[in-house]
């Protein structure tokens, strides 16, 4: 599932157990946090500059391939400005001989700060997520285990080599994780652009079908794909603070529309986990001791307040394992 999502949206610790859990039957938390500990599975900043757990051999490809988007994202940074003058190669040089083995944060920055004396800490930390190839190390991201961030360089921690994205194999998964879908689309997924003329030259060779929405704008998705009858019922779901599923178009509005997504969104990203009701975003929930509280923006119909009840159970049991 990891492999076929492209990736796990991970920013917080939970969500991508809760993305697990609400898309594989018989999920256990140790089917994800087992596989991190044993490095078969990563958290690494890749997509949209944010923290995803990824196949290792999907964080050689990704990192590679979003890097200029997150040389963007650090050039508009402010938190990174202080240390822009400092070029990507001088940051390796002071920093690889220094994390031969995983090190922690803090002693990364501490390191950093000596040898820039006239750089900010702080922002030395932000670059050289940015611009390194810095992936997370257990116990970070492992279940209900405590410890901070921890950093290994990723082609050391995983004994291989970056390797070149094939663009159009991307398209592809993608498509089949998120299609029917615009070259807009895919850009808010990764923050690459020039998409565009990629989409189309594959449609003409015949490589993607097209379909048009209610508003005539072409979707492209791979050849044989299912589609969702409109009146698919969909039960409601919780999710983490943050999930692929309404994080992965342009037009978000098709799953979280704009009212509701500003009562999820604070200042630097979402503010709870979500809600979903028929397909729509439609509330927060949290944890209060051992108990799930949710608190739908409107009020659910007798047959949607059955489902949550349902739902709340579900992930009760899950994060009481």
């Amino acid at each position: 599932m990891v492999e076929h999502l492209i990736g796990l949206q991970a920013q917080d610790n939970l969500p991508p157990y809760l993305s697990l859990a609400a898309r594989i039957d018989g999920f256990s938390p140790a089917d994800l946090s087992d596989p991190i500990e044993r490095g078969e599975l990563v958290r690494f900043l890749t997509m949209r500059g944010t923290v995803h757990v990824l196949t290792p051999a999907d964080a050689l490809v990704l990192r590679g391939w979003v890097q200029p988007a997150l040389d963007r994202v650090s050039k508009s940074n402010q938190m990174s400005r202080p240390a822009g003058h400092l070029s990507t190669e001088t940051l390796d040089e002071a920093l690889r001989p220094f994390v031969t083995e995983p090190r922690p944060y803090a002693a990364i920055g501490e390191h950093l700060a000596a040898a820039f004396p006239d750089v900010p800490e702080q922002a030395l930390r932000h670059v050289v997520r940015e611009r390194l190839p810095l992936l997370q190390v257990p116990p970070r991201g492992l279940w209900k285990r405590s410890g901070g961030v921890v950093y290994a360089y990723a082609d050391s921690y995983l004994g291989a080599d970056f390797a070149e994205a094939e663009v159009e194999s991307l398209v592809l998964r993608y498509l089949a994780a998120y299609g029917p879908a615009t070259a807009a689309d895919m850009t808010k997924w990764s923050l690459v652009t020039r998409l565009g003329p990629v989409f189309t030259a594959m449609h003409q060779a015949g490589r993607l079908t097209t379909y048009a929405d209610e508003t005539g704008r072409t979707l492209y998705d791979v050849p044989g794909a299912p589609l969702a009858e409109e009146d698919l019922p969909l039960p409601a779901l919780l999710l983490g603070t943050y999930d692929n599923v309404f994080l992965s178009h342009a037009d978000r509005d098709r799953i979280a529309p704009d009212d509701v997504r500003k009562r999820w969104m604070g200042a630097n990203g979402g503010v709870g986990a979500t809600l979903f009701l028929d397909g729509l975003l439609a509330g927060l929930w949290r944890v209060e001791g051992d108990r799930v509280v949710v608190e739908p923006f409107s009020t659910p119909t007798k047959s949607q307040q059955r489902e949550i009840d349902a739902e709340v159970t579900r992930v009760e049991d899950l994060l009481a394992r």
